[in-house]
């Protein structure tokens, strides 16, 4: 599992978890990311206009909308944006979205092989930090 941070200043902390990971070792490094500075929240969309929408803000409606815990494929991303929004978006325009969503810390992303699948990143609670984005993992690799 790879977990990477950004703090306020936008420097990037990459922390790579090998092995049986407890809840002692998590509970560790969510200590160090509160060292770090945590994260700032970064909130959902606070209001829904569609028209005055950009594509990202209208794909990131419909990840809270639609696939709030669950996983996900662009594909279904797709297909739910064509329903909900009745225009069409190719999918490797979906896919360049959910990517920069990945990046931004909203999404977490897996991949399998050549299969992305992706979710929202959630508030982490119980603990004094809000892990709310900049987490990645990693299947199968270091």
């Amino acid at each position: 599992m790879r977990i990477e941070v950004y703090d306020v200043e936008g420097n990037r902390y990459t922390i790579t978890l090998e092995g049986q990971v407890t809840r002692e070792k998590a509970l560790r490094i969510l200590d160090l990311i509160e060292l770090l500075g945590g994260i700032p929240n970064l909130g959902p969309v606070s209001t829904y206009n569609p028209r005055g929408m950009s594509k990202i803000d209208k794909i990131k409606h419909l990840i809270e909308k639609r696939f709030p815990f669950g996983w996900f494929r662009s594909k279904e991303i797709q297909e739910a944006y064509e329903e909900e929004f009745n225009e069409s978006i190719s999918l490797s325009t979906v896919a360049t979205y959910l990517s920069r969503l990945t990046s931004r810390g909203f999404l977490l992303m897996e991949t399998n092989s050549r299969v992305h699948r992706y979710r929202m990143v959630r508030e982490i609670t119980g603990t004094k930090i809000q892990l709310l984005s900049r987490t990645k993992k990693q299947v199968g690799g270091r």
